[in-house]
């Protein structure tokens, strides 16, 4: 879906007047279409995300184009699973030992995995800011991975993420989808719970998986109440 510079103010809540200044500054990824500004909405998230920058829980709120019940954060981290004391000294060793860790499928090429993440590094980094990394393939590659798959890895020590708030990363999101249209479900989702200071105090604390989760459902069902109110 191509989003116009009004959709874009009220899903980032601010004004059209600072959507247009984002965008002469060149901070905000835009098209020029007929003389009118369009934006990418995987990309304006991913901005979004990476920024920091509030959205509104209207941009969860899509049309369906099936049947099929959406994908829930709480289910891909029931597949993907929370780690702690992940090793690493860097991005690289600390990609690859959570790798290394996850549940993934035997025909998930580890090593392609690895450098498609480090690839999706060097156009950006996916260092949000308070410690936390979302790393994820851009354009989500098909993995031959039949679900989501959500996996959180704790840091034994901080590492030079190259953040947006030059913090060294303590935690790792890392995502995982069979399809575009639910990585961009799911990277909406963890957006919005990242947003909950209740959720990023656990995850400050490197907290137990039970609690982590517990949070992570509460949050969604309150998402999910808003959505259908």
């Amino acid at each position: 879906m191509q989003l116009t510079v009004r959709d874009v103010s009220k899903l980032l809540k601010v004004s059209e007047k600072t959507v247009y200044r984002w965008i002469k500054s060149g901070k905000l990824p835009a098209y020029r279409v007929s003389d009118q500004y369009r934006f990418s909405r995987p990309e304006l998230l991913e901005w979004a995300t990476t920024r920091r920058v509030g959205i509104s829980p209207a941009v969860l709120d899509e049309p369906r184009t099936d049947d099929a019940s959406p994908a829930s954060l709480l289910g891909a981290i029931g597949s993907g699973g929370i780690y702690y004391r992940i090793l690493g000294d860097d991005k690289q060793t600390s990609l690859r030992s959570l790798i290394e860790v996850m549940k993934l499928p035997e025909e998930v090429d580890r090593d392609a995995l690895l450098a498609a993440l480090l690839a999706r590094e060097e156009l950006a980094s996916t260092g949000i800011g308070q410690g936390v990394a979302i790393p994820h393939v851009r354009g989500t590659v098909v993995l031959h991975v039949e679900k989501p798959i959500l996996s959180l890895g704790f840091l034994e020590k901080p590492i030079d993420f190259d953040a947006v708030d030059n913090q060294p990363v303590r935690a790792l999101f890392f995502l995982i989808c069979p399809t575009i249209r639910t990585h961009l479900h799911l990277l909406s989702r963890l957006s919005f719970v990242l947003q909950q200071e209740s959720f990023m105090e656990l995850i400050r604390r490197q907290t137990l998986r039970d609690e982590i989760l517990q949070e992570l459902g509460e949050i969604e069902a309150t998402l999910e109440d808003h959505l259908t109110s």
